[in-house]
């Protein structure tokens, strides 16, 4: 991935200088509607955008992937609500003091508090493993509000141009940012020996993870984040923002501490805790990522060798 515009081909330097400029605009008009017409309207916008791309055909493929874990969940219902919810949630990074208002005054259930204050009691470095759910930002927002200061690491972006304002927009909801690759994976380290509090996500496809199920389908998952957390004994613990009837508020839930153990296990764990609020939430969870990739492969290489039986 480019790290900065001058290793752009020229023609992906227009590309990615265009889009940018689009976005930009897009948000700067949005940002002269009042909040609560703003987030809404960003929601819809994202959810017509998003079907141009294509994006309904993936949540569709993803769903059907899946049955008959979810065959209750209509695929047409389900990209509206996850398109509306990401489209909000572009409109609230950006929104400054707002989204930062309503974050901070969310409340905040779960055993995971308790165990977040023990830790700190105790001197122990914490890990709060989250995902891409409802705005994983106001779970980060509402504890950095109540005293608990951490940072986080993210993915930097393939256009340069808009990762840029992409990444000062977010670190507004606190700081040090780790970005994800040799670098940042050394920052982070640095910052988890200090007995510091970290942010991470843990849905992505992950190179060298391990394949995990997720709605009984391996995907591969990274344990990079139990590996950490076994290294520094740190507390590894599950958050989500998840986003109320509303469409604006949010209720931050921490789950219990994932117990210390081994990395395929404890990771298998959390992966359990996110499809169990998964399950409650569909709506809320970006199933527009290809987050079965190692399944995907796996069959197409199984067509390709049935294929090869058959001719010969």
């Amino acid at each position: 991935m480019p790290a900065d515009p001058s290793e752009l081909s020229a023609l992906s330097h227009a590309r990615y200088f265009g889009s940018n400029l689009f976005l930009r605009g897009l948000l700067l008009a949005a940002g002269l509607v009042p909040y609560r017409l703003r987030v809404p309207m960003m929601g819809r916008l994202v959810t017509a955008m998003g079907r141009l791309a294509g994006f309904d055909k993936r949540v569709r493929d993803n769903l059907e992937l899946v049955s008959p874990e979810l065959s209750d969940l209509d695929p047409g219902a389900l990209y509206r609500d996850v398109s509306d919810n990401a489209g909000r949630m572009i409109a609230e990074i950006y929104a400054g003091k707002p989204f930062h208002d309503r974050a901070k005054a969310a409340p905040i259930t779960g055993p995971g508090l308790q165990a977040l204050e023990d830790a700190r009691a105790a001197g122990r470095p914490v890990l709060l493993a989250t995902a891409h759910f409802g705005n994983y930002d106001a779970a980060r927002a509402a504890l950095v509000a109540r005293g608990h200061e951490m940072g986080a690491l993210y993915r930097r972006m393939a256009n340069p141009y808009f990762n840029e304002h992409y990444v000062e927009a977010i670190k507004k909801n606190g700081e040090p940012m780790f970005e994800q690759g040799k670098r940042g994976m050394v920052e982070l380290v640095r910052h988890l020996k200090k007995g510091g509090i970290a942010a991470i996500v843990t849905d992505l496809h992950a190179q060298g993870g391990k394949p995990i199920d997720f709605f009984g389908k391996p995907a591969v998952t990274s344990t990079v984040p139990a590996e950490l957390a076994l290294k520094f004994g740190a507390a590894l613990i599950p958050v989500y923002a998840v986003r109320q009837d509303n469409g604006l508020d949010f209720e931050i839930i921490m789950n219990a501490e994932i117990a210390p153990s081994d990395p395929l296990t404890m990771t298998k764990a959390l992966s359990a805790d996110l499809e169990s609020i998964v399950r409650k939430h569909a709506g809320q969870w970006f199933w527009i990522h290809r987050r079965w990739k190692f399944r995907k492969r796996k069959s197409k290489s199984g067509q390709r060798a049935k294929q090869a039986s058959d001719t010969a």
